[in-house]
């Protein structure tokens, strides 16, 4: 059987980074083996629903480039499901959990549980006081089936419970962790089925993974105490268990667990700042792995062909925001750059630097504009930091370095050569602004960074930034000189 891997997200908000990640190695290697990979919506939690949260994975998802082959897709703004293996949504699957609750109760791995929250409550402070690790006691593990069946005709609260043998010790191997074994003396009799008739997450990823013939479960490796009630569970329905693949977390700079605390954690947040989703991708791969090759930059296809689960760390990975930001600038100067300015598009618009009619009547300067800012830009929302630059001729001198530039003493006569010979130029382009440089250079005997750092002060007030001859198309003639005689008269000596 060819290999079939799923990415189970609940829908209680936006997309953790960390989630992307588990999605992208569940992907890159149901791919690389020519697989299949699903998406199955775990909801069974009710009480963390969040409105939305279907669609709003669906698409992270699709902008990440991660394309489910089987489960939940949107289509004319509508939830539809494809796939052989449906319902993809837990909620819809509430029958199967409740048939085989009651198979696991009549073969007597698991019964009915009718302790209350405030019993348990009890049980745990005083195991806690007696230095023990807090679980449930057992205290309804030996009810007589006639007791069990009063209670429920009474109609009492209750949950179905794993029964797990006493003093057996549970082994499996896994991927990246290697193997493990835990005894059952210190693991709990977790519950299946809730009060609610939900099944949780144990006994719903166990069911599910079965049915929907997932050959690899790769999660995070918070789920690894878990894994040997799986087994367990596995064993009890008389099924072959998934091969076990949990992944390390990832930790902020800081060391500590990725949080909202530190910082952006939601796909959804990097997508709206600008970061492009190839270089996300590609950064998040490596928070973690790393190919034979130590390559870096690396496409979809490229992840696809080096991706290996031996090659994934046993210890967490830090997310760097320095290194995406660096990766993140490398693809935005790679990119085509008509493609790059429509991504460019809500930047200049939702700022009020442009207008939608603007912007499509004057496309071509727009490109101009990025090409231009293009190898600055971390992400595209940086954009905004440049356009009181684009905008405004009334300059500020950066720093005192910027002030002792353009008071040097040849600064004056280069200035005013500079006004003359743009008002002088048919059309102001980037040749022939290249070309005045020249011709300054020659008749000035001025060069090097004695010609082109004083004329970027007086255009933009600062020692660094932008190609300069690119910034005077930008701005025009008009401004150029507007800025440089202001320059003149306020700066120079």
């Amino acid at each position: 059987m060819s290999v079939r891997l799923r990415f189970a997200p609940s829908p209680t908000g936006y997309v953790h980074i960390g989630s992307l990640r588990t999605a992208l190695y569940n992907y890159l290697y149901a791919k690389k083996e020519n697989g299949k990979y699903i998406i199955r919506v775990e909801d069974t939690d009710q009480t963390r629903l969040v409105e939305d949260a279907i669609e709003g994975m669906i698409k992270s998802m699709d902008w990440a480039g991660i394309n489910h082959d089987e489960g939940p897709v949107l289509k004319d703004g509508n939830i539809v499901e494809i796939g052989d293996f449906g319902p993809y949504v837990q909620s819809n699957r509430l029958e199967i959990y409740k048939k085989h609750a009651e198979e696991l109760i009549e073969k007597g791995h698991a019964y009915y549980c009718f302790c209350s929250k405030e019993r348990m409550e009890e049980v745990r402070e005083r195991q806690k006081s007696e230095g023990k690790t807090p679980k449930y006691d057992g205290h309804c593990r030996h009810l007589s089936k006639e007791e069990v069946e009063k209670r429920l005709a009474a109609g009492e609260s209750h949950v179905v419970r794993l029964k797990l043998p006493e003093n057996r010790v549970i082994e499996f191997d896994d991927l990246i962790k290697g193997h493990i074994a835990v005894n059952t003396n210190d693991i709990d009799d977790q519950v299946l089925m809730k009060a609610d008739g939900f099944p949780t997450y144990h006994m719903a990823v166990v069911v599910d993974d079965h049915y929907m013939n997932i050959t690899h479960v790769v999660r995070g490796d918070e789920w690894l105490i878990s894994t040997p009630k799986h087994i367990y569970l596995y064993e009890a329905f008389g099924w072959d268990a998934a091969q076990f693949v949990h992944l390390p977390v990832i930790l902020s700079q800081s060391k500590k667990k990725l949080s909202k605390r530190e910082g952006d954690v939601a796909v959804e947040d990097f997508r709206k700042k600008g970061y492009l989703p190839e270089a996300l991708i590609n950064y998040i791969a490596l928070v973690g792995w790393s190919p034979e090759d130590e390559t870096e930059i690396m496409s979809m296809e490229e992840l696809i062909s080096k991706f290996s689960f031996d090659r994934v760390s046993k210890s967490s990975g830090v997310f760097d925001l320095d290194k995406l930001n660096w990766m993140n600038n490398h693809y935005i100067k790679e990119y085509d750059l008509e493609a790059l300015t429509e991504l460019c598009r809500p930047y200049f618009v939702e700022t009020g630097f442009a207008t939608e009619a603007a912007f499509d009547s004057n496309r071509k300067w727009f490109e101009l504009i990025v090409a231009c800012l293009r190898e600055r830009l971390n992400k595209l929302s940086d954009l905004s930091d440049y356009f009181n630059l684009l905008s405004n001729n009334q300059l500020t001198l950066e720093d005192d370095e910027a002030r002792e530039m353009i008071e040097m003493e040849h600064v004056r006569e280069l200035l005013e050569a500079l006004s003359v010979k743009l008002g002088e130029v048919e059309a102001v382009d980037v040749p022939a602004v290249k070309a005045t440089f020249k011709t300054l250079q020659k008749e000035l005997g001025v060069k090097g960074k004695n010609l082109f750092m004083p004329i970027r002060v007086a255009v933009t007030g600062q020692v660094h930034g932008p190609d300069i001859a690119m910034l005077i198309e930008i701005i025009g003639r008009e401004n150029a000189v507007e800025r440089i005689r202001y320059s003149l008269e306020h700066f120079c000596k």
